[in-house]
C-alpha cells in the first residue's frame, strides 16, 4: 500500500508542479525544493546583492528568520484555503487535497506500549513527495509581504532572508522601515499558526571596514523579543561578517 501511495503522490506532484509552472504560480524567490535552485544559489544571490550595495557606499542589513518545526505546524484549514484562493484549485482536485491532508491518525509506540490515537489538524506528512511543494505554497504570501515594505526576500524552505540597503545618512529611517517589516512578518507568522524561533533569528549590518562605526548597535524588536545585531552570522552554511571579509568562514575551514 505504501508503494502505491508513493506512486500516486508522485503522479499528483508532477501534475501540480506542471500546473504551477504553466500558470507562473511557483514562488520565484523561494529556492527550496526547486529544480535548479539550492542553498548555495540562495545565499550567493544574497551575498552578491549585499556586496554590490556596500561597494557603492551603502549600508546593508540582513535579517535571518528561523521557524520552529515549520513543516509540523502547517494548519490544514489555512493550507486548503490557500490552495483554493491563491492557487486556484477547485472541485474534485481541492477535495482530493483536503482528504489527503485531513483525517490522519497519529500515535506513539514504544516497545509494546502505545499512546492514544489522535487526529492531526496540522503538519504536512513527513517524508512525503507532496509535503515540500505544499509548504512552499503555504508560505508564498510571505514573499509579497516583504516586498511591499521595500525589502528583498530570499527563502530556502523554512529559512527566510530579508535584506535591504540605504545611504549612511538614512539609517534611522531605514531602521524604522525594517522594524515595521519584521513586525508584519511576525504577525503573519502568528496568523498562519507558524512559530518564529527568535533564539535562532539573527540581524547583521554590513558596510566597508572604514564605515563600521556608523553601523547601528541597538536591538530590533521581533514580536515579544529583541534581537541585537551580530558581528557575524551563519546563513545556510556560509558565515558572513559585518565588513564581508569572510574571516569567520576562513577560520572555520
Amino acid at each position: 500500500m505504501s508503494v502505491i501511495s508513493k506512486l500516486l503522490e508522485r503522479i499528483v506532484a508532477k501534475q501540480l508542479t506542471g500546473y504551477l509552472q504553466s500558470a507562473d504560480l511557483l514562488p520565484q524567490l523561494q529556492s527550496g525544493f526547486r529544480s535548479g535552485h539550492s542553498a548555495e544559489t540562495a545565499v550567493l544571490r544574497v551575498l552578491s546583492d549585499i556586496m554590490t550595495t556596500v561597494d557603492g557606499g551603502d549600508v546593508a542589513a540582513l535579517f535571518l528568520l528561523d521557524l520552529s518545526v515549520a513543516f509540523d505546524t502547517v494548519d490544514h484549514n489555512i493550507l486548503c484555503r490557500c490552495l483554493q484562493t491563491s492557487v486556484g484549485l477547485t472541485g474534485s482536485v481541492l477535495r482530493w487535497f483536503t482528504t489527503y491532508l485531513q483525517g490522519r491518525p497519529q500515535y506513539v509506540r514504544r516497545s509494546l506500549m502505545k499512546s492514544f490515537v489522535t487526529m492531526l489538524v496540522c503538519g504536512v506528512p513527513q517524508g512525503s513527495v507532496l509535503g515540500p511543494i505544499l509548504f512552499l505554497l503555504y508560505t508564498a504570501d510571505l514573499i509579497a509581504l516583504i516586498e511591499r515594505h521595500g525589502f528583498c526576500p530570499r527563502l530556502y524552505a523554512d529559512d527566510s532572508q530579508v535584506y535591504g540597503s540605504c545611504r549612511p545618512s538614512a539609517i534611522a529611517d531605514f531602521q524604522l522601515r525594517l522594524s515595521a517589516c519584521i513586525d508584519d512578518i511576525a504577525s503573519w507568522i502568528r496568523a498562519n499558526r507558524l512559530q518564529l524561533n527568535t533564539s535562532k533569528t539573527d540581524l547583521l549590518w554590513c558596510t566597508t571596514a572604514r564605515r563600521q562605526h556608523q553601523l547601528p548597535s541597538t536591538a530590533l524588536r521581533v514580536g515579544d523579543d529583541f534581537v541585537r545585531p551580530s558581528t557575524s552570522v551563519g546563513d545556510l552554511g556560509i558565515y558572513l561578517d559585518a565588513d564581508l571579509s569572510m574571516r569567520d568562514m576562513s577560520s572555520g575551514l
